[in-house]
């Protein structure tokens, strides 16, 4: 049989897992979707993420691709997958791609978002979710603060190590800061991220809601190349992954909730499941 390549866009809540990646003795994302792969079609099947998440950080739109020949429409695998994955882990869409789609290398950029909550009490609902801030934070400072990250800079100061990572440029394209009641979202779209770059960007940012720092010495840390010029890194519990960026072609415009009757004449087909609401 031939293979096929299949493109996967997934939701999780990693507050359980020690990241993304397979570890030694210990629960991840990876390891789940993988094993789930391997009840479908009674082989190992390598799978290939956008991204690698750590502990506690969770994704409304990771992307993974992996190649089988298993003859199953893009909408099968969501629901063969999702009858077999724990709860806190979902396949949100399934698009079968071009063979040389790559979830990391054929990736433009993504979209990460931080949430913390600003009020005096803690949420027990929300524990997992948001960074709880109980003091008061000067939203424009960090409305001003995030203009500085605009643009290519090197992000050394905000790369927490060990990395393996040769190459700390990186271009922000967007930036935004948004409060709602008590819930502050800092949203950000960038061609690629450092480790634990958004956590520490967003640690900073609270020094600076704070007034510990001024919403200009962020130049002055980017120039220092030097993570210990910011700030503490923001716990992982409030962070999400948003979206990965492709090309057009590798993202139809349109999808469907079942399967399509001529969708195996189609040289790609997708399927998404009905939106989840929060």
């Amino acid at each position: 049989m031939n293979m096929s390549t299949y493109k996967l866009t997934l939701e999780y809540d990693g507050t359980r897992y020690a990241g993304w990646q397979n570890q030694p003795n210990q629960s991840t994302v990876q390891q789940a979707i993988e094993q789930a792969l391997a009840q479908i079609t009674q082989i190992h099947i390598p799978i290939i993420a956008a991204g690698r998440t750590d502990a506690g950080v969770h994704a409304k739109g990771q992307v993974i691709s992996f190649q089988s020949d298993k003859p199953l429409s893009p909408y099968e695998w969501i629901r063969a997958l999702n009858g077999l994955l724990p709860p806190d882990i979902s396949v949100q869409q399934a698009v079968e791609v071009p063979d040389t789609f790559h979830a990391r290398y054929s990736a433009l950029g993504k979209i990460y978002e931080y949430r913390i909550l600003r009020a005096p009490h803690r949420s027990a609902l929300d524990r997992y979710r948001l960074w709880h801030v109980p003091q008061a934070l000067d939203l424009e400072a960090m409305k001003e603060a995030v203009t500085y990250f605009l643009g290519t800079h090197d992000y050394s100061s905000f790369q927490n190590s060990p990395t393996d990572t040769k190459n700390p440029i990186c271009t922000l394209k967007t930036f935004t800061v948004e409060q709602e009641d008590t819930l502050i979202r800092l949203q950000v779209e960038a061609n690629r991220f450092l480790k634990q770059m958004v956590r520490s960007i967003v640690g900073t940012l609270g020094e600076v809601g704070l007034g510990k720092r001024q919403p200009s010495d962020i130049k002055q840390i980017l120039e220092a190349v030097d993570r210990r010029a910011a700030g503490k890194t923001a716990p992982p519990q409030g962070l999400y992954l948003v979206k990965v960026l492709y090309d057009s072609y590798i993202t139809p415009s349109s999808s469907s909730n079942s399967p399509s009757p001529d969708s195996s004449n189609n040289p790609m087909t997708i399927s998404s499941l009905p939106p989840t609401f929060a």
